[in-house]
């Protein structure tokens, strides 16, 4: 009886020491690592779609590449700080329509499929970059 007692003990500690290491979601994506696989994925497909790349024809494609994986890392909670420019003051004269936008979004779910991001994770990661929606559009 006694180690059945104790048997069971074992059974509860270890469960709830499963439930609290839930990964975080920067740790879901392989940390900085992860992101800038989906940040490069990216980029080609902006490189690549006729729509969209003359917004990024003067840009400096390794300065956002950086920007973008920090940006990223700070919105999923990883280590990073970001201290770039704003969204305001990156997109301010670009006039960006909201098809394009749209377009663009589009950009960044192809490239988390191509690197194989569940859609339960692309969909947390929309979440957090929906609220910058207005800092971007037509500025």
């Amino acid at each position: 009886m006694k180690s059945v007692g104790i048997f069971i003990v074992c059974v509860g500690l270890l469960c709830s020491c499963a439930s609290s290491t839930q990964l975080s979601l920067y740790q879901k994506l392989d940390g900085k690592a992860g992101i800038g696989r989906i940040i490069d994925s990216f980029i080609y497909q902006i490189g690549n779609d006729e729509q969209i790349i003359h917004y990024f024809e003067h840009s400096n494609i390794a300065y956002f590449r950086q920007g973008f994986i920090t940006h990223m890392c700070m919105l999923v909670e990883g280590p990073c700080t970001y201290d770039g420019d704003s969204m305001v003051a990156i997109h301010t004269g670009m006039h960006i329509t909201e098809k394009d936008f749209n377009h663009v979004v589009d950009l960044l779910i192809n490239a988390m499929n191509e690197q194989n991001i569940s859609h339960s994770l692309q969909n947390d990661i929309l979440s957090r970059m929906a609220p910058l929606r207005g800092e971007i559009i037509k500025m």
